[in-house]
Order: structure tokens, then sequence, then C-alpha cells
């Protein structure tokens, strides 16, 4: 019979192991490594996330249950103080830059024409509490993180991510993003400064977002006339106010867009867009994918757990969310090569139970239910009998 490697080590095969062990060089990060490696490190951490481990002592055990079929994969169960060390005092930028590196080899495929892009920009708040958690000091009795991303709805992938203390508005991290010119950016109400919108629309990236409120619009003029059997109320063109808060001046002169949208619930929503051209019905449609990144966000917490924290302190929680971010390209990768077409959730799960069983990784639902029992046929043979 054919020897067949463990479900983990199976996943273990599309890491980059030559790029990994350049960034170990490059950042010194097996200096002081005492006995556990970068590599054990991440491999630990990976295992943690693919298993749904949600404390070190959880991860532990599993993995010395395991130990003998976790040998040949290269990992080694480490004690809790030693994991907990590693995540306290390793750099985090091993497993960023790795993450960086898997998501350009994945994108490669994906290259699309300039304007064909489209980009959300989100953050989702991570709650921590504890010792080691005052980095993320946000109020006097909590403490908290936030993971900034930007997300490829096409793709469904993630092509950008920082972390951060939760009282880091958003809009001052989205100013340190990189802009990918003659790409569409769609954003909510955290993001609104005409600064960097006058940046996003000197790069000719399109603009998708809503107004708030009390921003009026100047010199309107209406745009094109409304379909009668759309849910588009109004479409017009008109100017942002000269000024902002504290009397600033407005650097984004040119002209936007207001499309004026009825929602399910009857209530009226301003979309603003800088595209003065594209249909209302498009940019409506645009600012409505902004749900994929949100079904992201609960991806990743519900089923790679990075609500439940391995360590508090920033390094240890930039790690952890970096090789989720990695766990979640693996898994992309291994849906793409499936024998049978799979959710990302069904996957994770059939991952997660078959972690260590002997078998494809690629060939996780391959087995089917047997057929239900014909029950008055086996009444007849056994009469028969």
């Amino acid at each position: 019979m054919r020897h067949l490697n463990t479900v983990f080590h199976d996943v273990l095969k599309r890491v980059p192991w030559p790029a990994f062990e350049k960034l170990v060089e490059e950042h010194g990060s097996d200096d002081q490594a005492r006995g556990f490696t970068t590599r054990q490190h991440f491999l630990a951490m990976l295992f943690g996330q693919l298993s749904g481990a949600t404390s070190i002592r959880d991860l532990t055990t599993t993995m010395e249950s395991q130990s003998s079929r976790l040998y040949h994969s290269g990992a080694k169960t480490p004690k809790r103080s030693t994991l907990a060390d590693a995540n306290r005092t390793r750099s985090p930028e091993v497993f960023s830059k790795l993450f960086e590196i898997m998501l350009a080899g994945q994108g490669r495929g994906l290259r699309r024409k300039i304007g064909e892009a489209v980009r959300l920009i989100d953050s989702t708040s991570l709650r921590l509490a504890g010792a080691g958690a005052q980095w993320a000091h946000f109020s006097t009795h909590a403490c908290g993180a936030k993971a900034h991303v930007v997300f490829d709805p096409d793709a469904e992938l993630p092509v950008y991510h920082e972390v951060s203390a939760a009282n880091v508005n958003d809009i001052t991290a989205a100013k340190d993003m990189p802009i990918e010119a003659g790409a569409t950016y769609v954003f909510d109400l955290g993001y609104y400064d005409y600064g960097w919108w006058a940046e996003l629309d000197a790069a000719g990236c399109r603009i998708v977002t809503r107004f708030k409120k009390n921003t009026p619009l100047v010199d309107v003029r209406s745009c094109a006339k409304v379909p009668e059997d759309s849910n588009i109320l109004s479409d017009s063109i008109g100017f942002l106010p000269e000024r902002q808060a504290g009397n600033r001046r407005n650097p984004m002169g040119e002209p936007v867009r207001e499309i004026v949208v009825r929602l399910s619930c009857g209530k009226p929503m301003r979309l603003l867009t800088n595209d003065l051209d594209s249909p209302a019905q498009e940019i409506a449609d645009l600012y409505k994918r902004r749900w994929d990144i949100e079904l992201f966000f609960r991806l990743m917490k519900q089923t790679l757990r990075i609500t439940k924290f391995l360590g508090r302190s920033e390094n240890a929680v930039r790690i952890q969310i970096a090789v989720a971010l990695i766990a979640y390209l693996l898994l992309s990768a291994l849906r793409k090569h499936c024998d049978v077409e799979t959710s990302h959730l069904q996957l994770v799960r059939l991952v997660r139970a078959n972690l260590m069983h002997r078998k494809a990784a690629t060939r996780l639902n391959v087995d089917r239910p047997k057929p239900p029992i014909d029950t008055r046929q086996l009444a007849l043979d056994f009469n028969h009998a």
C-alpha cells in the first residue's frame, strides 16, 4: 500500500521553505533560539491555527498526543514556557514577510488590467485582557488591538495587513497603506479624509464611499436620468466644501458624484465617488461588495480563532495574526486543488477533523456516504432466509 503523509504534512508542502530560511537568516531570528528555532515556532503556531487551539496548554497537549506523526513534519512539541517566551521576544517580521511572499506567489495568475482591481478597506477589533496587554490600552479598564486589512474580493485574498492598538484611527493606518494606481478603493466612514482621497484621486484610483450626513455638495447639477424601476433615487455631480474641520483647505478640489440609493429598509443612503462616467448601479453594487470583507473577518475569527490569542504582548498578537493569514493562504491554495468543490468554511472543518490523519489533503471529502439501507428489501431477505 502506498505511504500517505498526514494532512498537516501535505499542507506544509505549500510553504516556500527556501524563502522562509532566507528570511530567518536576514532577520537573525535564530541567533538566540536556544534550541527552539523559528521554523519550529512557525510549525507550532500553524498547527495551533489549523487545529483550532485556544490556549498554549491546549496547543501543547494536542501536539504531545500526536508527537510521533508530527516528527515526520519536522515539528516538535515545545514546552509551554518556551512557546510563551518565543511569542513574546521573537520578532514578527519573518512571519509577516513570509505572508507577503506567499501572497505574491498566489497572485501571479490573478493579474488584471489597470482599473479592474477592487480593494476593500476595513478594520476589525480584537479584544485583549490580562498581563502583557498594556501596549494596547484604549481606556481605563480595557485593552484591544485592531487588524487593518486591504481585501481583494475577486481573488478572495487579503493583500495587505497591519496591526495596531485599538485607539489608532482607521484613517491613520490607511495613510501608511501602499496605493495601487488605477485600482478601485471601497471603504466606509472610518476613512473620511479629504487629503487621503486627494492622494487616491491623484494616483488615478476610483473611490467609492459614503457621505457623512452633515457634508453638503456644492454647485450641484444633475448627472443622468434615473431609471424609474431601480433603487437609485438621484444621481448628481458637485464639489465638496472648500474647508474642512479646523478651517483647513480642502485638497480634494475635483468634482465628485453623489448617488442616493434606497436601502432595503426604505432609508436613503448617499454614496460618494470620483467616477463621473460609470452607471450609477455599478457604483452602488461596488459599495455593496464591502460585505465581502466583513465575511472575511467573520471567517478569520470563527474558524481560525484569532479572537483567542496565545499571548497578549504586541509581538505575540502580531505573530499570531500573521500566521493566521498564512493559514488562510494555504487553505485557499489547497481549496483550488481539491478533487471536489467545497467552501472555505467546509475546508477548514475538514482539515481540522483530519489534520493528523494519513490521507491526501486534496481528497479530504472524496469519501461519499453510503446509500441509505432499503429496510423493505432487508426484511424480505430476512424472511426468505
